[in-house]
């Protein structure tokens, strides 16, 4: 496989995990994540897909629209290792007792990724906030 295919199936699996996050397609990001992926996200943490679904739908599943806009990729191939760096401007609505009220985040994701069978997937995410505005009041649990 050439580089450049590599880098566009990562980029594609980097597109994939914003739009599972926005359209609430939580079986979508185990085509993201490896089954036993490290995350740290600063404020919480998991060491699977499973633990990763369970936090983050613990920040959207009570949220309204949301939008990650990824942009600034980054991505470095070394045979079947590659690393990424994008950055993120997630967007939030809230609704019901967060109605009228928005929470938007910019920062980074630091990726490692594996070429697996099924194809590339994140084994390790860091995730770096470096500015929010807004209420986090929007999030939660449903």
């Amino acid at each position: 496989m050439s580089s450049e295919t590599d880098r566009v199936e990562i980029a594609s699996r980097l597109d994939l995990y914003a739009e599972a996050l926005d359209r609430r397609q939580w079986e979508r990001l185990r085509e993201v994540f490896a089954d036993d992926v490290q995350i740290d996200f600063g404020e919480w943490t998991a060491t699977s897909c499973e633990q990763a679904v369970t936090a983050i739908r613990g920040y959207l599943d009570g949220c309204g629209p949301s939008q990650h806009l990824l942009g600034t990729c980054r991505i470095r191939i070394e045979g079947d290792a590659a690393w990424s760096l994008v950055y993120v401007r997630a967007f939030h609505v809230g609704v019901g007792r967060a109605a009228g009220k928005t929470y938007e985040m910019g920062g980074e994701y630091q990726d490692e990724l594996r070429r697996r069978p099924e194809g590339w997937r994140i084994v390790k995410r860091r995730a770096r906030v470096l500015f929010e505005q807004g209420s986090r009041d929007v999030l939660g649990p449903g």
